[in-house]
């Protein structure tokens, strides 16, 4: 996927939102921490400054991350989707030709993926597997269990 990161409007506003939280709030919130540790005294035997630098790193880990994802974020919108092959945002029908259970999962981005819910991430084995793939052909899916065929039933948005 060459490094872009497909998302909905809404899941690009609500990871803009928590960048925001994260950088002005929580930003705020460890400062406080942090100085409030420093008032008590010596830095070297001082494990809450110390707790309190280790979670403003982890904070600023979080927020690079959050920055990398927005910054490679490209919204795609269901309107645009071509529901001839599997994509991502599409819902896909699939029957499990080993257990002849039907299922349905929805290809989304990693930050959408939500196994109760069946949408699937499309970096996943089972996205990765269904992607490009048309109504009635069999996917053969590796996976850490074993290998799937699942054959594609439906394409829908």
């Amino acid at each position: 996927m060459s490094g872009l990161n497909y998302v909905t409007q809404e899941t690009l506003d609500q990871m803009r939102d928590e960048l925001n939280k994260l950088k002005t709030t929580g930003r705020a919130e460890i400062a406080r921490a942090i100085a409030e540790a420093r008032e008590k005294g010596d830095l070297k035997e001082n494990a809450e400054y110390d707790a309190a630098k280790e979670a403003q790193g982890y904070h600023e880990a979080k927020i690079a991350k959050l920055e990398a994802a927005v910054a490679t974020a490209r919204v795609i919108d269901a309107k645009n989707l071509d529901v001839s092959k599997v994509s991502i945002l599409c819902k896909v029908s699939v029957l499990n030709m080993a257990t002849k259970k039907s299922m349905q999962y929805q290809i989304v981005s990693e930050q959408e993926a939500d196994l109760k819910e069946k949408k699937i991430s499309v970096t996943s084995p089972i996205g990765k597997g269904l992607l490009g793939k048309t109504i009635g052909e069999v996917a053969e899916i590796t996976t850490p269990g074993g290998t799937l065929s699942l054959k594609i039933e439906d394409i829908s948005i």
